[in-house]
C-alpha cells in the first residue's frame, strides 16, 4: 500500500477526525506505515510536538493511534481565534501572523507552501497519509483561497471519501447536496461515502442507501454506529454530557467565550467520583467544591467576560464558604494581580486587574512558550510525579511567599518553579496543560479539595483503550477493502 485518502465532512463535527483516527489505528494494527495529516485547522485545542511546535488536538490523537510522537507536519496550519473577528496563524507549530476574519482568504499565500512542504515529507516517510479536511468542501466563499478541502485535494491529487452525521439529521440531503455542490473533477475524486452515528437496525436504512448509491453512482462505504461513552478528545466542542450520580467531589468550569484546551479535563469528567460541570453563560458557579478557571486564548477579554458574568464575585464568595480554586495557564494568569499586554498579543494593548487571589503579576510577551515538561507537583503538601505540556506567551512573577505549585524540567533543560499555591492553600495556579492525564495528581486534588482519598487510572491507557475500542467499530463497520482500493 502506498498513497492518501482523504476524509472530508458534510458539516463541521461529521466524524471526521474520529474517522481518521480510528482508521489509523485499524491500518497500524495490520503493520501499515501511517501518518495523519490536516491541512489547516481551526480549534483552540492544542497539543505540543516533541521538538516545541503545536498542533491541533485531534492531530494529537491521531499520532497517538499511529503510534508516532507528534510532528508539527501532521497539522501545518493551526488557527487559533483571539476574537470573533481574527485569529493567530500557527504555522508548522509557530505563530507567524495574526489575521482578522476579512483577509482569511490570504491564508492561501502565506501558507499553502508550507502544507504541501509538509505533505510531501508525510509521502515520503510513510507509506500511508490519512487526510482530514476541515468544515465542508461546499463552502462556496471559501471556494477560491480554500486549502484545507477540494483546494488542497486537487492540488495533491488525492481521492476523497465523504462522511456525514446521521444523528443530526437530513444526512442523505447533506452527501448529495454537498456532491451537487461541487465542479465536476472534484464530483468524480469523490469516490464514496460514510455515514456515521447510526442509531437503530440497519435494515430501516437499506433503502435510503440504495437510493443513495444510485442516484450518485457512488458506493456507500460502510455505516458506523453511534459510540457510546467515548473517552476520546474533542476537536473543539465541549461535551458536558456526563452525569455522576454518587461524586465525592462536585466540580465547575466557566464557558469563557476564548475558552482553549478544556480536553485537560475530560480525565476529571469521566471520574465516576467527580461530578465535573461546564457553566455556561447565565449560570452560577455557586456550590461547589472547586472551581477550576481554565485556559483561554484572550485571557483579559475573558477576565472582563468573567466580570460581566458574575463569576468572579462568585468565586470570592466561594472561597470566603472555604471553596478551592485551581487555575490553569490563562486561568492562572486572572487568578493574578495583574495582566500587562503592552504589545497587544491577544488584544489590545493595555493592563487588566486580575482577580488577586495570588501575588502574582503577568505580561504578555510576543514569543510563545511551547514546550513538553515533566516534574513534581507540590498540592496537598506531596511530591507528586506529573507531566504535560505548556502553550502561553505570558510570564508570570511570583512577587509573595506563596509556595511553587510544581518543579517541571524539559528536555536538555534544568528545572525551574511554576505557578504558585496561596499561603492559606485554599488557591493555586499552574501552566501545565495535560496535568490530569495521571491518576496519581487527580487523587491528590481531590484530597486537596475534600479530604477524601479516591483511586484514579492513567488517563493515557483509557485512551489507548478507547483508540482501539473505536477502530474495532470502524473495522467491523466499514469495507475496508473497497476502502483500500480508493487509495491514490
Amino acid at each position: 500500500m502506498k498513497g492518501s485518502l482523504m476524509i472530508q465532512g458534510t458539516t463541521s463535527d461529521a466524524g471526521k477526525s474520529l474517522c481518521v483516527a480510528g482508521l489509523c489505528r485499524l491500518f497500524a494494527r495490520k503493520g501499515i506505515s501511517v501518518a495523519p495529516f490536516k491541512p489547516q485547522n481551526m480549534a483552540l485545542n492544542s497539543a505540543v510536538t516533541q521538538d516545541g511546535g503545536e498542533i491541533g488536538r485531534a492531530q494529537a490523537l491521531q499520532a497517538d493511534a499511529c503510534g508516532l510522537d507528534y510532528s508539527t507536519d501532521f497539522n501545518p496550519v493551526l488557527l487559533k481565534p483571539n476574537s470573533d473577528l481574527g485569529s493567530q496563524v500557527i504555522v508548522q507549530g509557530k505563530a507567524v501572523a495574526s489575521l482578522p476574519s476579512e483577509t482569511f482568504g490570504d491564508i492561501k499565500s502565506i501558507a499553502f507552501e508550507a502544507v504541501l512542504e509538509s505533505y510531501h515529507r508525510l509521502k515520503e516517510q510513510f507509506d500511508l497519509v490519512l487526510i482530514e479536511g476541515a468544515g465542508s468542501p461546499a463552502e462556496i466563499n471559501l471556494r477560491k483561497n480554500d486549502i484545507a478541502n477540494m483546494g488542497f485535494a486537487e492540488a495533491v491529487d488525492c481521492p476523497v471519501v465523504l462522511i456525514g452525521d446521521i444523528n443530526k439529521g437530513g444526512v442523505f440531503a447533506h452527501l448529495t447536496g454537498t456532491l451537487n455542490l461541487l465542479s465536476a473533477s472534484e464530483q468524480q475524486r469523490v469516490k464514496g461515502f460514510i455515514i456515521n452515528q447510526f442509531r437503530g437496525h440497519l435494515n430501516l436504512l437499506q433503502g435510503g442507501l440504495d437510493w443513495l448509491t444510485k442516484n450518485t453512482g457512488k458506493p456507500v462505504f460502510g455505516v458506523v454506529p453511534y459510540i457510546p461513552e467515548l473517552k476520546l478528545d474533542e476537536e473543539d466542542a465541549i461535551d458536558s454530557s456526563q452525569s455522576i450520580n454518587e461524586a465525592q467531589v462536585v466540580i465547575k468550569i466557566p464557558v469563557l467565550s476564548r475558552i482553549s484546551n478544556h480536553t485537560d479535563f475530560d480525565p476529571l469528567r469521566w471520574h465516576p467520583k467527580i461530578d465535573l460541570q461546564f457553566v455556561a453563560p447565565g449560570e452560577s458557579l455557586e456550590n461547589c467544591d472547586l472551581i477550576l478557571l481554565p485556559g483561554t486564548k484572550n485571557v483579559r477579554d475573558d477576565l472582563d467576560f468573567m466580570r460581566a458574568q458574575g463569576w468572579c464575585d462568585q468565586i470570592k464568595k466561594h472561597l470566603r464558604y472555604g471553596g478551592k480554586v485551581l487555575g490553569i495557564c490563562g486561568g492562572y494568569q486572572m487568578l493574578g494581580e495583574s495582566i500587562s499586554d503592552p504589545l497587544g498579543v491577544e488584544s489590545q494593548a493595555g493592563v487588566s486587574q486580575g482577580l488577586g487571589l495570588l501575588q502574582v503579576t503577568t505580561e504578555l510577551r510576543a514569543s510563545k512558550k511551547l514546550t513538553q515538561v515533566s516534574g513534581k507537583s507540590f498540592l496537598c503538601h506531596k511530591n507528586t510525579t506529573i507531566s504535560g505540556y505548556e502553550i502561553h506567551c505570558g510570564i508570570s512573577t511570583v512577587a509573595g511567599d506563596e509556595k511553587p505549585f510544581a518543579e517541571l524540567s524539559s528536555l536538555n533543560q534544568s528545572a525551574v518553579y511554576d505557578g504558585c499555591i496561596s499561603t492559606d492553600n485554599q488557591v493555586a495556579g499552574t501552566y501545565l496543560h495535560g496535568l490530569f492525564e495521571s491518576g496519581e495528581i487527580v487523587q491528590v486534588l481531590v484530597e486537596w479539595v475534600s479530604g477524601e482519598i479516591i483511586s484514579a487510572g492513567d488517563w493515557r491507557q483509557v485512551r489507548e483503550q478507547e483508540i482501539d475500542r473505536l477502530a474495532d467499530v470502524f473495522e467491523e463497520s466499514l469495507d475496508i477493502d473497497a476502502l483500500v482500493a480508493c487509495i491514490g
